[in-house]
Parts: structure tokens; sequence; C-alpha cells
């Protein structure tokens, strides 16, 4: 009959300290929070001082490096390789004899043509001669009369008898008339016109089959070092129908980064190194020739480059973006400057090209100026502590700095935007309010700033859990 009461007794002090908890959780809140409030009226007001130096405007991509003058040398005639003159690491020169390929058929075909030219010359010369024909013709005004031998007789023999009379009957025949031979030729301008374009034919094909007995022997078309040689004696090679070199910056579309050429024989040289690198459409559109770059090799990120562009394609390059979506790059192309001695082809870079500079100019950090454009606005801080509003007049925008032109003067302060969280902590929120699931579950769950929470049971614990964190 005594336990009701003490049963009451429990249940009215666990309700008081109950009440108490409560009241002492409110309390440590408000003092908390006013804490706070005063803390964060107090923050101090970062700044910057504007100050002269150099701001740099940049834009980055990445590419390969290549030699213009590495080439792929392959046989203009193939045939059967009879011989391999270089080993991979050999220097050559240009004009040095590289390897060969049998020439039986090649010399076979210059004989072939040798011979029709032969034939094709001796046609046109009968062509040009013509057909000759012969005639014989009286020489007009060379017959005599008849009879007029022996007239003359007659007058003979008045003065000398007789024997005037046989002389003139000695000369009484009519005389035989004079001729000539004429010789005449007859050319066949159609013959001859047919004869010439034979000519020209077979001389196109004497020095097309020449030329393919000297592509048996292959030559460097440049000076460089043996990079790869894919063949060995007794393959049959190929023919290449475009000629026995072929350079790496020969590749031409949509302006790639250049690729390691390939062939037979691949020469490479380090001499004029260059990198062709790929930008965001934006940043190209900041790119012009001529303008400073550094490169940078990811193999040895402590060497530095200095390079010039070249040019800029105007045809873009899709490169695969998140979702699926096709990122737009331009290519450019960089000479590289200074000692290139020691880089290789196909060796990746990372490429930042200065797009703008402005040297002993005033500048501020970006995030001291507000607005875009070439017009922006900074607040100003005064020694005494006031603050104003400018208008703010800027030239090159840096990659971290931008260059002041107008409203402000060395070594002016300006206000930086506030990093700092919410109500002065760091994550923004109030310590403890984790704890609101705990407050939730159990009466004196509130108490999630301390230990106190525990006399709520299992969802004060959980409170107490999210105020620690």
């Amino acid at each position: 009959m005594k336990v009701l009461p003490r049963r009451r007794g429990a249940v009215l002090l666990n309700s008081a300290l109950g009440v108490a908890l409560v009241g002492a959780a409110a309390l440590a809140y408000t003092t908390l929070d006013g804490g706070t409030e005063k803390a964060a009226g107090k923050a101090q007001v970062r700044t910057a001082t504007v100050a002269k130096g150099t701001v740099l405007a940049t834009v980055s991509g990445t590419g390969t490096l290549a030699s213009p003058t590495d080439a792929a040398q392959d046989f203009t005639t193939g045939g059967k390789l009879t011989a391999i003159k270089v080993a991979v690491g050999d220097t050559v020169t240009k004009g040095q004899v590289l390897a060969t390929v049998d020439t039986t058929a090649a010399q076979q075909q210059v004989d072939a043509a040798k011979a029709a030219l032969t034939t094709a010359n001796a046609n046109l010369d009968k062509a040009e001669a013509g057909v000759t024909t012969t005639t014989t013709q009286q020489i007009p005004g060379t017959a005599q009369p008849s009879g007029s031998a022996g007239g003359n007789g007659g007058t003979g023999g008045t003065g000398g008898g007789a024997g005037g009379g046989e002389r003139g009957a000695g000369v009484s025949s009519t005389p035989a008339p004079q001729t000539t031979t004429i010789t005449t030729t007859k050319v066949d301008e159609a013959a001859v016109a047919q004869a010439q374009q034979q000519v020209a034919t077979a001389q196109t094909n004497l020095s097309n089959a020449q030329a393919a007995l000297a592509g048996t022997t292959l030559t460097a078309s440049v000076d460089g070092t043996v990079a790869s040689v894919t063949g060995k004696v007794g393959d049959t090679m190929g023919g290449a129908t475009s000629g026995s070199g072929s350079t790496a910056g020969k590749s031409s579309g949509a302006g790639a980064a250049s690729a390691a050429p390939s062939g037979f024989i691949v020469l490479t040289n380090p001499t004029g190194m260059q990198v062709t690198a790929n930008f965001s459409e934006l940043d190209s559109l900041k790119l012009k020739k001529g303008e400073a770059a550094t490169v940078t090799l990811n193999a040895q990120s402590d060497t530095k480059l200095n390079a010039t562009v070249l040019s800029v394609s105007s045809l873009p390059v899709s490169s695969g973006g998140t979702g699926g979506a096709a990122a737009v790059q331009y290519a450019a192309t960089l000479q590289i400057t200074g000692d290139t001695s020691k880089l290789r082809t196909g060796l990746s870079a990372t490429v930042s090209v200065v797009t703008g500079e402005a040297d002993n100019a005033l500048s501020l950090p970006t995030a001291a100026l507000a607005g875009t454009g070439a017009s922006r606005t900074a607040t100003v801080v005064h020694p005494d502590g006031t603050t104003e509003r400018v208008d703010v007049g800027v030239g090159v925008e840096g990659d971290t700095t931008v260059q002041v032109v107008s409203g402000l003067k060395e070594g002016d302060k300006v206000e930086l935007a506030s990093t700092s969280g919410t109500n002065g902590f760091p994550n923004g929120s109030f310590p403890g309010a984790g704890g609101q699931g705990g407050r939730n579950g159990g009466g004196a769950g509130v108490a999630g700033f301390g230990g106190a929470g525990g006399a709520g049971g299992a969802g004060g614990g959980a409170g107490r859990a999210g105020g620690n964190r």
C-alpha cells in the first residue's frame, strides 16, 4: 500500500528535473546565440591594397610535340626488298640511300620506253619529210621554126656555090626542145601532227619509266635520325603514289594535333620542334599569331619551354564531353624556341598562352571588384573606417588580378568579399542543430549541446550525437 506514494514521488522528481533541463538548454541557446551576434558584429573586414605590378591574362590547352621535318620514308616503286642500309638510331642526311628493291621489272620498262621513243622519232622524221615526186617539162621558147636553117644555106650559096648549098642542107632538121626536171615534195600536216603526239607520249612514258626505276632506291628526304624500320630483306614492298617521303606537318583537316608519321622508315628531327594544342572555343577566340606562350612537358613538370603562336585553325575539333555531349575545340600550332635537341616527337604537354599583359599597372584581386565588363564597382575603406562605393575602370583582366585604369589610386584599400559562414560559424549552422532529431524522439533530447540530453532517453541520445558532430 506504500508503493504508490513512492512512485508518485519519483514521477514528480523526474518532471522537475526535466523542466530544469529544458530551461537550462533554452538559456544556453539564448546565451550562445547572443554571443554569435556580437561576434558577427565585430568581424573584421578583409581588404586588398591597390598596388603596381604585372597583370597577365592566359588561356591553356593540351597537345603533343612534333617536328615539321619528321618524315615517313616509303618507296615510290614497289618490289622485293633487296637491301636495308640503315638501322634505328642512325643519323642520316638528305639524299642518303636508305634501302633498295629489285630493279628488274623497272629496267625492262625503261628499255621498252626507249625503243618506243626511237620508233616514234623515226616516224616523225618520215612524216615531216613528206612524199617527193619528179617531173620533166620543156623549157618554153627553146624550139626553132621549121626550114629556118635551109634559108640560111641558100644565103651561103650565094657567096660560095655548091659548098654553101651543102652546109645549108646539113642543118636543115628541127633541133630538139630543151627540158627541165621539177621535184615536188608534199607534206601531210595531219600525219605530222599525229607523229608529234606519238613522240610526246613516248617521251612521257620514258620519263615515267625512268622515275619508276629511280624509285626502286629509297633516299632520305630530310636530315634526321632513324626512328623505326618496319621491314626486312626479302619482304615485298608496296609503292607510294604520293612520293617517297611524307612529313608530320602534312596532315590537314580540322586542325587536330599532329600525329607521329608512320612508314617503312621514319626519320625524326627535334630541330624546329612545334606543339599543336587544342583550346576551348572561347579561349581560341583570344589566340593571335605571335602571342607568347609557355610549354610544360607533362612527363617533366619542371621543364618550361618558351613558344610563339604560329597559327590558329579555323576548323573545329570535337572531343567527347560530359554526358556524351561534344565539346568544340580549336587547334593552334606553336613554335618552340630555344634548345630542342633533347625533345622527342609525341611528348604530351600543357600550353599556356599569354593573351593579355599590362606591365607596371595598378591592379587589384578580381574578388575586390563587382560587376562585369570594362566598368566595375569597388568599396573603398578609408583610414577612419568609413566606406565609399566607387566606379572603377578596368583594362587587362588577368587570371587572378585585374588592371585598374580609373577610379582608384595606388595605396587605396578596397573591401574584399567575405568568405565566413553565417552566424560566425564556419559551417553556417548552430552547434547541436543535429539534435533536433533527438528532440523529436524524446522530450529532453533538445539538450543536444551536452550530456544532459541523456535524460531524454534514446531520442536524447540521437540528439546528443547530432550535436557533437
